[in-house]
């Protein structure tokens, strides 16, 4: 009887996982099929599941209509050079935090961490005089530049390290190591699995923003592929089964860093406490 009891708990166990994972893929599933369909069949009323032709068409005419090879370049630019910088700064101001020991540490660290309390629409204009000024307006670095710093990126790696045992630290000391050795040698080779977890995060931001790359670029050669979506999305009527194509054409390097990196994401999200 316990096993039998133990039995059907597995199988409502998977089943509801089935169907929770089935729900959470439909909404990626009716894009594809969209894809695939013609505008009428796209509109139409009840709606249509399965195209009554198959339209691979669509996706070609995606890159006919948007200059996705330009789009990509800078999208996959900003997104590396954003991810480079934030995890420099991010592990370093956390580092500072978490090991270090010096006077007025917890009201700066309170300092960092109230930025996550401000929109950050409220630092667009700022930021965009910033750019204006140093001339880098339609250009990458003006995409990558604000993103490098993130009290979001500071916080996360923070809460890991200070999960890492202070002996470390001291034996590093005793072997001679200063503080620079101890970070590039003992805390960041321990850090991989928040560093990765940060690296999707931030990918993810950089790769799906649109508010920031409309502002500071306006040639269409220097938009991300963002952008170029949105620039599908008519005032007079819009061609949804292209957009779906170029949509899910979009979102399949996430998709691929996500797989690459599932494991160090998910060990890095549970030990630096944001699970909670």
């Amino acid at each position: 009887m316990p096993e039998q009891r133990s039995r059907r708990r597995h199988v409502v166990t998977h089943v509801v996982l089935m169907a929770g994972a089935l729900l959470m893929v439909s909404p990626f599933l009716w894009q594809f099929l969209t894809s695939l369909k013609t505008l009428g069949e796209s509109t139409r009323v009840p709606p249509t599941v399965l195209p009554e032709a198959v339209r691979w068409e669509n996706y070609s005419a995606f890159f006919d209509v948007v200059p996705v090879g330009s789009m990509a370049v800078n999208s996959v630019l900003a997104l590396v050079l954003r991810v480079v910088g934030q995890l420099l700064v991010a592990s370093l101001a956390a580092y500072v935090f978490a090991r270090l020991r010096f006077r007025f540490r917890g009201p700066l660290l309170a300092c960092f961490l109230v930025v996550l309390m401000v929109p950050p629409q409220l630092f667009v204009i700022p930021q965009y005089e910033v750019i204006r000024t140093m001339g880098w307006l339609n250009s990458v670095q003006a995409l990558a530049l604000p993103g490098m710093f993130s009290a979001f990126g500071v916080f996360v790696l923070y809460q890991f390290m200070r999960t890492l045992p202070a002996e470390l630290d001291e034996a590093a000391r005793i072997d001679g190591a200063n503080p620079w050795q101890i970070y590039l040698r003992v805390i960041l080779p321990l850090c991989r699995p928040a560093l990765a977890a940060l690296t999707i995060l931030t990918s993810l931001f950089s790769w799906n923003d649109l508010l920031w790359p409309l502002i500071v670029n306006t040639i269409p050669d220097r938009m991300t592929l963002p952008v170029g979506l949105a620039t599908l999305q008519g005032a007079q009527g819009t061609d949804y089964p292209v957009l779906m194509a170029g949509s899910l054409l979009t979102i399949l390097p996430m998709v691929l860093v996500f797989v690459l990196l599932q494991k160090q994401f998910i060990r890095g999200i549970a030990m630096s406490g944001l699970k909670a």
